[in-house]
């Protein structure tokens, strides 16, 4: 089993540069800034921190070491579009009705012919209004004088749909604006662009969305990050990915460096999650079935760090929290109250965390049935209760076996501390936990 490294030395030689509630009130400070960190596509394990025994991650190694932990953090679903929307807005997929990438295939099409379709291209147009009239991160920080720049992956149009304020994505599909179109090119391209914004703020405090198209594929890693993992696996395709992930790594190392160069670094709110997780296939350039877009950990589960110095002592907090989290956590680091249908926790409030009963999620297919109704899209609902794990399917759409060959209506129950890997379906041998747990769930939300 991989597990975290403990960071508890670390934290240690670091606490003389952190400050508590108790010790004398500095002077008034300006509010933070916010850097917000996405990985795309990397899986909970895939990290030095976290354990692997070949990624290197140094930089972000570090970051761990500055941070609150959250080792066991977890995404609400498995999927790129729908998870950035939670991010964003604090809410759940079926809040917003983002839910898949994209809008329900005409008939007969698959995506390439259908991106020429014009009712199939209204449809996508349609989708990217729909965060409109739910305050996002952008919108909110505003409030109190953000300045706001997105790059990397973003699904809704033009980033003013999202309220910032800069940003580098234009989302026109007349010149293939899709899912992040020139934004992509942050991270694999130079971070010059984030550093303009920064530049540019004019003192503002500003709110940076850094979710590059990393490690993400097509994995085209440099020849000498490569050549470091060729010789400790057998696999070309794993060899890459692995390449990748510490290519990101380097990215989120310059990043970091350049907040310390300019003096930014100690009044700068630093946020790291990956959107969804990531197993490489060994033979073929795609991922293992049963990681992203499904309902295991290996699609679900990400590490959460959240770093400001000053305010924050480095620790691990070893209990499952969500991205859902994220939103709440920033706006009340900002002195901004989080929106009544903003469901997480301040994570900065350990009392708050540790006092939550569970946390939950669903998935739901790539293309939509019907934009309009999250329940039609709907493929496992999952709660965890402590070291506990529940999935249960939906009737509709999961028609076959599931990716660990399970019948269709299979409910699964797991021991996340024993069993991180979901390899274990205890659901016939813990009935009772099931039926409570399932009471838990369908409190959060009945799905159909």
């Amino acid at each position: 089993m991989q597990s975290p490294r403990t960071l508890a030395a670390v934290a240690g030689l670091l606490a003389g540069g952190f400050v508590s509630g108790a010790d004398a009130a500095p002077a008034p400070k300006a509010p933070p800034n916010v850097l917000l960190i996405i990985s795309d596509d990397q899986a909970w394990t895939d990290y030095g921190f976290m354990g692997h025994s070949h990624i290197r991650t140094p930089h972000l190694d570090r970051l761990a070491s500055e941070s609150l932990l959250f080792p066991r953090g977890y995404v609400p679903t498995s999927l790129c579009c729908p998870s950035l929307a939670s991010i964003i807005t604090g809410l759940y997929p079926q809040q917003t009705r983002v839910t898949g990438n994209e809008p329900p295939l005409p008939k007969g099409m698959n995506r390439g012919p259908a991106g020429s379709d014009p009712d199939y291209r209204s449809e996508v147009a349609r989708m990217t209004h729909f965060l409109d009239g739910f305050p996002t991160l952008p919108t909110e920080l505003a409030r109190r004088g953000y300045v706001s720049f997105q790059s990397g992956k973003w699904w809704m149009g033009h980033p003013s749909r999202g309220g910032f304020t800069d940003g580098m994505t234009h989302g026109d599909p007349e010149r293939g604006g899709r899912h992040g179109d020139e934004g992509l090119k942050i991270g694999r391209e130079g971070l010059q662009p984030i550093f303009n914004f920064i530049e540019g703020a004019g003192g503002k405090p500003f709110f940076v969305w850094y979710a590059p198209f990393l490690p993400h594929q097509p994995h085209t890693p440099p020849e000498r990050l490569l050549e470091k993992y060729r010789g400790v696996t057998p696999s070309l395709h794993v060899a890459k990915y692995w390449a990748m992930c510490e290519w990101f790594d380097e990215t989120c190392g310059e990043l970091l460096q350049y907040l310390e160069a300019q003096g930014l670094a100690e009044n700068t709110l630093v946020l790291y999650v990956a959107d969804n997780g990531w197993i490489q296939h060994p033979d073929a350039a795609r991922y293992r079935e049963d990681s992203k877009r499904s309902q295991y950990d290996a699609g679900l589960r990400t590490p959460i760090l959240v770093r400001w110095p000053g305010h924050i002592t480095p620790r691990t907090v070893d209990v499952p929290v969500s991205s859902i989290d994220l939103a709440p956590t920033i706006l009340t680091a900002c002195d901004l109250k989080p929106t009544p249908a903003m469901s997480g926790v301040n994570l900065l409030d350990e009392a708050a965390v540790r006092a939550r009963k569970a946390i939950f999620g669903a998935c739901f297919l790539h293309n939509a049935v019907d934009l309009d109704v999250p329940q039609r899209n709907l493929t496992y609902r999952w709660c965890i209760e402590d070291r506990w794990k529940l999935i249960r399917p939906d009737p509709v759409n999961v028609t076959t076996a599931n990716k660990r060959g399970l019948a269709p209506d299979s409910v699964e129950l797991y021991d996340l501390i024993a069993d991180p890997h979901e390899e274990r379906n205890l659901a016939g041998n813990e009935r009772g936990r099931v039926e409570a747990m399932t009471g838990l769930l369908n409190r959060w939300w009945p799905g159909r």
